[in-house]
């Protein structure tokens, strides 16, 4: 798949995936639905483009399914979501009956979550990063199922709190699926599959470097906290730098190939060109060294530098050949090929996530534990900033239960972030050797 493409773009040009696998039911009462029977209601929570797809994807499912409520910090963005999703809905064989949104059920603000999630069995969670523990924690005590977004956090105290409500996940016997799509990709499962045939992995190479994202200049009469939040993608505490924000799938394929995380992490980064204000306080190049506890290690590079060379991949290299992920090849070390999977059985895998856990859900099954590694890869890339942005080596396990937190104390559009602009409109910058978090 061309790393380039959409989510909904991708999801325009391919077929839908048959979803359902098998597995014992699980559930109580309280979660069960009766197949095509019953309705399964589900609740968006951000209204951004991602929060756009992952609702057509959910109804293009072939379960009952019915979006019933929506919820954004910002109305313009929730009214053009929605015009967007009934705009489509005839182009994606979608009827219209499943969306059931009236004015009433449509919530905006800070809390509008907490009404959104009420009301629905299964909330798709696609706000900007930071806000995912906390939403992932009221869906949870809810009693819901949960399609989030990657990453599912953007600090380790976000992390930690993720991993907690993934163990109440687990005993309320709730599906929980993260947005990594490559595990749900029919490629990268063959390589899996075939893994053993390159003998133990001792190293591995990962790249998400392209040109950039988009940038939303600051409008007059914003207070800080909604440009922070309308630029989201430049501020930490809602992004986590594009090392988390969108390096994490490279990063999770190499965590799951050697079903191991990294115990430290060393690197180098900075801003070379992104330097103006408007690109907040994110790097953009890091490169790290991810550390395994058998003494294999991760060679990390992402970059965003326009008229650079563009690359999103992964290269996993054992004792008997190599992986080549975006080629779903397997190769010795002679260059003989060992195995190469059939790009004609592609699917679309940002639809399967959705596929699998709606047929899992109508059957009453539970099987989805993605929320422990999606907040495990996570930190793979949270460790990674924190070393690029402090050369210090920083270790998984004690950066894990640091208690590092970037979130604001008050969630209100006159409060202000953590991060604030000196008169001159620019945020302070990590710089290695001064930046210090101590936790190696």
């Amino acid at each position: 798949m061309d790393h380039k493409t959409s989510r909904r773009k991708f999801v325009q040009q391919t077929g839908l995936l048959a979803g359902g696998l098998a597995a014992a039911p699980l559930f109580s009462n309280a979660n069960f639905f009766s197949g095509a029977a019953g309705v399964i209601k589900v609740a968006l929570i951000g209204c951004g483009g991602r929060g756009t797809g992952a609702a057509l994807q959910a109804l293009s499912t072939t379960q009952n399914v019915q979006l019933v409520a929506m919820a954004d910090a910002f109305r313009d963005r929730l009214d053009d979501c929605y015009k967007s999703i009934t705009g489509n809905l005839a182009e994606s064989g979608i009827s219209a009956s499943k969306v059931n949104v009236p004015e009433e059920r449509k919530f905006t603000g800070f809390d509008a979550y907490e009404k959104a999630i009420a009301l629905a069995d299964v909330v798709l969670l696609t706000t900007p990063p930071g806000f995912r523990p906390i939403h992932f924690e009221a869906a949870v005590k809810q009693g819901k199922h949960v399609f989030m977004e990657k990453p599912v956090a953007t600090d380790p105290a976000g992390i930690k709190k993720v991993l907690d409500m993934a163990q109440v996940a687990k005993q309320k016997k709730l599906n929980v699926v993260v947005g990594l799509q490559r595990r749900y990709q029919n490629s990268y499962r063959a390589l899996f599959k075939n893994k053993d045939l390159i003998g133990d992995i001792t190293s591995a190479q990962a790249w998400w470097n392209n040109d950039g994202v988009w940038v939303k200049e600051r409008q007059a009469g914003q207070t800080e906290m909604e440009y922070q939040m309308r630029n989201w993608y430049y501020f930490n505490w809602l992004c986590g730098d594009h090392i988390v924000e969108q390096h994490v799938h490279n990063i999770d394929v190499v965590n799951w190939f050697k079903n191991a995380y990294p115990v430290k992490a060393q690197g180098l980064g900075g801003r070379q060109v992104r330097t103006d204000k408007k690109y907040g306080e994110i790097y953009d190049h890091h490169f790290v060294e991810f550390h395994y506890a058998d003494g294999s290690i991760l060679n990390s590079q992402c970059r965003h530098i326009p008229r650079t060379m563009s690359k999103v991949d992964e290269l996993l290299i054992g004792t008997k050949g190599k992986i080549y992920g975006d080629a779903a090849v397997i190769k010795d070390h002679k260059g003989n090929t060992l195995f190469a999977f059939d790009k004609k059985g592609e699917n679309n895998p940002y639809q399967a996530e959705h596929d699998e856990l709606f047929a899992a859900i109508a059957k009453g099954e539970y099987k989805f534990w993605d929320a422990e590694y999606g907040a495990k890869s996570t930190l793979t890339g949270i460790i990674g900033r924190m070393a690029t942005y402090s050369g210090e080596v920083i270790d998984f396990e004690k950066a894990l239960n640091s208690g590092i937190d970037l979130m604001p104390k008050k969630f209100s559009f006159d409060a202000d972030p953590l991060i604030m602009p000196d008169a001159n409109g620019m945020y302070a910058v990590a710089t290695p050797g001064r930046t210090r978090y101590n936790v190696s």
